[in-house]
């Protein structure tokens, strides 16, 4: 007998199997922490949007301040509505630029490929193409 002390083979594989299974156990939550975190961003944003455009509408006699496919914030930015262009953090890379504006008129449209934001006169509000604002949930789906 050698006397020595330390840790059996049978007892580190132990330690290593539950460390492993504890791994597995809190990996996942952190993992769907960056989907809720980029859903609370966009909720955020449409919220502050929203409110923004409601002014401007207030104070223009109505008049939308987004009219055209591809039209920027400026005018909201020029007039102090905004202090920059809202990125939507969604928006799929390569698709379009992550503050493009797209316009809808027919009722109920939220979002489409191709823009990261979606303003739909018909219903008088701002949407985030692959955000479902009644689930909260980011999605793969511009329409969404």
């Amino acid at each position: 007998m050698c006397g020595c002390k330390g840790f059996t083979l049978v007892e580190l594989l132990i330690v290593v199997v539950i460390l492993g299974i504890l791994a597995a156990v809190v990996v996942p939550q952190f993992s769907n922490a960056t989907n809720e975190a980029m859903a609370g961003n966009i909720k955020y944003q449409l919220q502050m949007l929203q409110k923004q455009i409601d002014l401007y509408m207030a104070r223009n006699n109505n008049q939308h301040p987004i009219t055209m496919m591809g039209q920027s914030w400026t005018l909201l930015i020029s007039q102090g509505y905004l202090k920059a262009a809202p990125v939507n953090p969604a928006q799929k890379v390569g698709l379009m630029v992550p503050t493009s504006v797209g316009v809808q008129d027919t009722a109920g449209q939220r979002g489409a490929t191709g823009w990261a934001w979606v303003w739909n006169s018909a219903d008088v509000a701002i949407y985030a193409s692959f955000f479902n604002e009644t689930t909260g949930a980011v999605t793969s789906n511009a329409a969404d």
